[in-house]
């Protein structure tokens, strides 16, 4: 009986898995399209939080023109990083501007993003290539959006621009949150344990 009961686990396990294997790849395919931008502010004061969220504004209104003609992912991290410099003076002047002596750091990274609800649709957890904009200390809650596509500005066209740099089912998962939810749940635990996995690794080869 215990055999049989071991057995029934395995089946469901590997059926779990087999079912699993083309969402985890759209997923994987969802995130490899798309360039955030995350602005990380000092602390969690209420004046960091309110200072980020100034900040937020002011690269997004700068940053409109620059990204304005992008039609790709690629083409978007190549305007980011050629106007990194400027991105990041800016920040700063605005910092000096509310009378703040932060220091403003801002890079282009691949980093890991837990499952994101961003208004009518969802981004599976998974590693994003992103902008970073850090405020001080960088400890404070972040904010994000979407670069590309282009969906952090409040004129931008969320359907289209989705329409535009994804494929149907790709389409179908992002904006089908309830009928994906569990999913995504298994996405996320399975990213983090990949995350845990590979920083083990990183401390054991030091």
């Amino acid at each position: 009986m215990r055999m049989f009961f071991k057995a029934l686990c395995c089946s469901f396990i590997i059926c779990c898995m087999m079912s699993m294997t083309g969402f985890c790849g759209a997923c994987d395919d969802i995130s490899n399209e798309v360039f955030r931008l995350h602005i990380l502010a000092n602390s969690d004061s209420n004046e960091d939080q309110q200072l980020k969220l100034k900040i937020r504004d002011g690269i997004l209104q700068y940053t409109e023109t620059i990204f304005a003609c992008s039609k790709s992912k690629e083409q978007s991290m190549a305007l980011a990083e050629a106007h990194l410099d400027d991105i990041k003076n800016y920040a700063q002047s605005l910092i000096y501007r509310y009378g703040y002596r932060y220091h403003v750091d801002a890079y282009i990274a691949k980093m890991p993003f837990k499952t994101r609800t961003y208004e009518h649709f969802t981004l599976p957890a998974g590693n994003y290539d992103a902008l970073r904009i850090v405020i001080g200390s960088g400890k404070g809650h972040n904010w994000w959006c979407v670069l590309y596509p282009s969906l952090c500005l409040p004129s931008a066209q969320s359907d289209d621009e989705l329409n535009k740099a994804m494929n149907e089912q790709e389409k179908k998962i992002v904006s089908d949150t309830e009928t994906y939810r569990v999913k995504f749940k298994i996405v996320e635990w399975w990213e983090e344990l990949c995350s845990c996995f590979e920083r083990n690794n990183q401390k054991n080869s030091h």
